[in-house]
């Protein structure tokens, strides 16, 4: 009984974590955030590679790289001060790498470069159906809640399924839809919370160097 009472406060004291609401600030985030990336980068490659063959592409091609990389490590930065996600370097510290070629060549062979320009990419549609889930659920909760306000401005029905359709178009019936709503609240913010938490992990595994500590005690820095 103790752990179902337990359960039960968890349940709906994450109404008031504000953890719950900086949740739903990052999903709301990543749609404009991905559709920036996709544009800049379909826009920077779609201008650097065809003109590499008359070397002005290559400067470009260099901006793009640089540019995502800024990006991506902005996105670690968000997952970890948002999130709460524990993220480790995007990179080793390659001090001992001298002259511009080699650190070209050490950002180029590492993992993180790309995994994190497909991270980029991925966003837009991630961002997207973040917006989404974010959206509905909260349109929906708040619908319920704003019931006893508004019932009789609007035409106020809830279609269950085909055929089964609720009018509210009483007080009593906006109460039950107000409860309804109330308990609807701590359940959307829980997806939304593991929506947030998959976007986190997913952040991790794609911004973080893997094997960072292990590589770190093995390359002298």
């Amino acid at each position: 009984m103790n752990n179902f009472n337990q359960s039960l406060v968890k349940f709906f004291s994450v109404v008031g974590e504000v953890q719950a609401y900086v949740n739903i600030f990052y999903l709301l985030l990543a749609f404009p955030l991905g559709i920036f990336y996709f544009v800049f980068l379909v826009a920077g490659l779609a201008a650097g590679i065809p003109l590499t063959v008359i070397w002005i592409g290559i400067p470009i091609l260099l901006l793009v790289l640089g540019g995502w990389w800024l990006l991506a490590a902005f996105e670690r930065q968000m997952a970890i001060w948002l999130l709460k996600e524990n993220i480790v370097p995007m990179a080793l510290n390659n001090r001992g790498e001298e002259g511009v070629w080699k650190r070209l060549i050490a950002h180029l062979t590492n993992q993180v470069t790309w995994k994190s320009l497909l991270f980029l990419f991925v966003k837009f549609p991630l961002g997207i159906a973040s917006f989404v889930v974010v959206v509905i659920s909260g349109t929906i909760t708040i619908g319920f809640l704003s019931a006893p306000l508004f019932y009789k401005s609007y035409e106020w029905v809830v279609n269950f399924a085909p055929g089964i359709v609720w009018r509210v178009d009483s007080y009593n019936e906006a109460l039950i839809a107000a409860l309804i709503g109330l308990l609807m609240w701590p359940v959307s913010l829980h997806i939304i919370g593991w929506v947030a938490k998959v976007s986190g992990r997913f952040a991790a595994f794609m911004l973080g160097y893997q094997n960072y500590t292990d590589a770190l005690n093995s390359t002298e820095i």
